[in-house]
Parts: C-alpha cells; sequence; structure tokens
C-alpha cells in the first residue's frame, strides 16, 4: 500500500486538493489584480489615500465578484449533475435491456471475457443504487467526489482572492510617496507570487523553481500592462 502511495500519488484529484487549487487561483488573481489597478492608478493620481482606498474598494469588489462567480459556477454544475442522475434513473426504468447493453458493451470493450461480464451485469444490475452509480461514471464520467458545495468553493474563493490582495497595499499604508510605494509592492507581489507558484508543487509534483519564476512573470507582466495602460490615460486627460 504504501509503494502504491509512493508512486501513485494523486492529490490535486482529491477535494484536499481542489481546496488548494481554488486559495491557489484565488490569491493569485487577487495579487495579480490588485497589483494591475494601482500600477495604473499610481502614475495618474498623486495622492496616497485614494490610491488606498480605491485598492481597498477594488478588493472588496473583487472578492464578491470572486464568491458570486465560483458559486454560480459550481452551482450550475450541481444542477446539470443533478439533471443527469434524474434522466440516468429514468431510463434505467424505462429502458433496463439498453442500460444493460451499455454495461455489457463497456467491459467487452475493456476486454473481458463473455462470463465475467455476465457475472458484472448481473452483480450491477441487481441493485439500482449501484447501477445508477455506475452509469453516472462509466458513461457520463460523472465523479460523486465532484459534488462540491458552491458556498464553500465561493467562499474560497473570495477570501482567497482578499488575503491575495492585501500585501501589495501594506506598502501605501507605510510610505507617503506612491512611486516607491509601488516600487514596493512590486517586489512584495512578485515575491509572494513565487512562493505561491513554488508552494503549489507540493500538490503537482512539478520544479518548484520553475513554477514559482513562471507565475512570478506573469505577475510582473500584468503589472507592467496596468502601468502602460494608466501612463497611456494620464497622457491622454
Amino acid at each position: 500500500m504504501d509503494y502504491l502511495k509512493k508512486f501513485h500519488n494523486e492529490d490535486w484529484h482529491t477535494p484536499k486538493g481542489r481546496v488548494i487549487r481554488e486559495v491557489i487561483f484565488g490569491m493569485n488573481d487577487g495579487i495579480v489584480t490588485i497589483v494591475c489597478f494601482v500600477a495604473g492608478i499610481t502614475v495618474s493620481i498623486e495622492d496616497i489615500r485614494v490610491i488606498l482606498l480605491s485598492g481597498l474598494a477594488e478588493i472588496v469588489a473583487g472578492a464578491i465578484s470572486m464568491f458570486f462567480g465560483a458559486y454560480l459556477s459550481i452551482k450550475s454544475q450541481r444542477e446539470f449533475f443533478d439533471n443527469e442522475i434524474k434522466r440516468e434513473k429514468r431510463e434505467i426504468d424505462e429502458m433496463p435491456e439498453k442500460e444493460t447493453e451499455e454495461i455489457r458493451e463497456i467491459y467487452t470493450n475493456l476486454g473481458f471475457k463473455d462470463n465475467e461480464v455476465d457475472m458484472i451485469v448481473k452483480r450491477v444490475t441487481s441493485d439500482k443504487k449501484l447501477w445508477v452509480r455506475f452509469m453516472l461514471r462509466e458513461e457520463l464520467g460523472i465523479l460523486e467526489e465532484n459534488f462540491d458545495d458552491p458556498v464553500k468553493v465561493g467562499a474560497i474563493m473570495g477570501s482567497s482572492f482578499m488575503i491575495g490582495s492585501l500585501p501589495p497595499l501594506i506598502p501605501y499604508l507605510l510610505m507617503d510617496n506612491p512611486v516607491t510605494a509601488l516600487k514596493l509592492a512590486i517586489l512584495v507581489s512578485i515575491v509572494i507570487l513565487f512562493g505561491i507558484g513554488a508552494g503549489k508543487t507540493a500538490i503537482t509534483k512539478g520544479n518548484w523553481i520553475k513554477s514559482g519564476i513562471e507565475v512570478s512573470i506573469i505577475g510582473t507582466a500584468a503589472s507592467g500592462i496596468g502601468y502602460g495602460i494608466g501612463k497611456i490615460v494620464s497622457l491622454v486627460v
């Protein structure tokens, strides 16, 4: 068993893995969004208090948007799954021969012999719950462990966004010069983004240096884009 766990680690597909995925996504999006935002606004507004308040407003709006976006996405997925379950139950009640034949085809294509297929079909069709579950997994690829809680996922995404967004604003709390604060905010963000990229390899099993650099580059590029847009707007206005 230890041997299998060592060489067949699928943490990314477990509930724990999906939570980590959502945390990483939320924090990364929060950091990139707020750095891009303050970079753009810093070059057009000199009042550091206005920048700070605008940044806080952006964090709240982004966290709320992230929560409801994730909530609606997962809720829609759950509704789809529920409809598929109802449809599969109805087909088993109304067309048991067709559903039985589908089981035979699945295991025949996997290379099972006729007597083995007969035994499996008999076992699966003897229990309706097992039958429905089998058809959902093998025919439709729907797994029960993918039935996430919309509120929970939304809360994780929203709170992760907020946590990721706050560090880049700290320099604006401690400094009077917005340009200097922006430089420090970008530096802080790059370090955190590198940590997020490196940290996710605990699950993905990838190269932590490569992953950290990749995420950092994306955040830096977003900051540059935001700064460029802000500079253009300030010149035009």
